[in-house]
């Protein structure tokens, strides 16, 4: 039976870190993400649950800092209604910020026509691209009227769990077709810094985390025939071109999938080909399909009981 792994983020000084990855490596753990910036690095990590003990135990060695992030291997649509000023960037690239702490990838995606409540719309382009991800998280604004009978508009069309933020305190119930909605952040001319706002958006991470929950539970009772982790590790080894995208996540873990960031056109076939064990290679576990992003490559695997193979 394969170990379960728990998502953790560890922060501390980048002298020594490599400690940690050869213990991670050790324990059978995964490396989703690592970020170094002057002195400091932050590895976001999937761990052995027995074992996470061994990581704390070491981290607190190195004078570091480990934390559980809850939205590790999650790929998040933070949607707009529009790229304009009065919609983007404060709020909204504050949400995506916190959520980003969690452990989660975060898209940024501005919608082409929101610049007033009754032409908001979303073109199918869009809402392919939506569809890509784990969870969509609508930022509204600050009218309760907008948000209630004109914006949810743009949920049309969206399969993936949707996530709607605003300014006015409302019930999930008053927004259709939102499974969860979250008050107290709404359109602002500032970054969000009082402690009410913050506050609002610890809400918003915690509860984020609980539809993610249950979306991982959904996954346990059909598990996936091969974990995401592992498919990114084997990308890393068999395809050494990854090794030179600079586009920041060029490996995106999903909760079933992974988005690789190479030409679909110049490397599916190398994706589709790699070998995971004994004859059995990466199309046979799941699908790959060309990405809205950039035509990037997109994977989702398939469940066991769609495949019947036991890795």
């Amino acid at each position: 039976m394969a170990a379960v792994l728990e998502p953790y983020i560890y922060e501390g000084g980048i002298h020594r870190h490599t400690l940690i990855l050869e213990l991670l490596e050790d324990l059978g753990g995964y490396l989703i993400q690592k970020t170094p910036a002057a002195t400091e690095v932050t590895l976001v990590m999937l761990v052995p649950r027995d074992d996470v003990h061994l990581i704390e135990q070491l981290a607190k060695d190195l004078l570091g800092k480990i934390s559980r992030a809850p939205l590790t291997g999650t790929e998040i649509a933070v949607v707009s209604p529009t790229l304009a000023s009065h919609h983007l960037p404060h709020s909204a690239c504050d949400i995506a910020e916190f959520l980003r702490r969690g452990g989660a990838n975060t898209t940024m995606i501005g919608l082409a026509r929101g610049m007033g409540r009754r032409v908001a719309l979303s073109a199918d382009y869009e809402r392919r691209l939506i569809n890509e991800h784990d969870i969509a998280l609508f930022s509204f604004g600050t009218f309760r009227d907008c948000i209630i009978n004109k914006k949810p508009k743009l949920f049309e069309g969206i399969k993936i769990p949707i996530v709607a933020t605003g300014g006015p305190d409302l019930k999930t119930e008053e927004v259709p077709g939102a499974d969860m909605y979250i008050g107290n952040i709404g359109r602002v001319a500032h970054r969000l810094r009082h402690s009410d706002e913050l506050e609002g958006l610890d809400v918003m991470s915690e509860k984020v985390g609980m539809i993610v929950e249950k979306m991982r539970e959904d996954i346990a009772r059909d598990p996936l025939a091969v974990l995401p982790a592992r498919i990114m590790k084997e990308v890393q080894e068999q395809i050494p071109e990854i090794e030179s995208v600079y586009t920041p996540a060029p490996l995106t873990l999903q909760l079933d999938g992974l988005r690789i960031k190479l030409p679909y056109a110049d490397f599916h076939k190398k994706v589709e080909d790699m070998e995971l064990q004994d004859n059995i290679r990466l199309r046979d576990v799941a699908t790959i399909t060309p990405s809205k992003m950039k035509n990037y490559i997109l994977v989702k695997v398939k469940r066991k009981s769609e495949v019947g193979i036991e890795m």
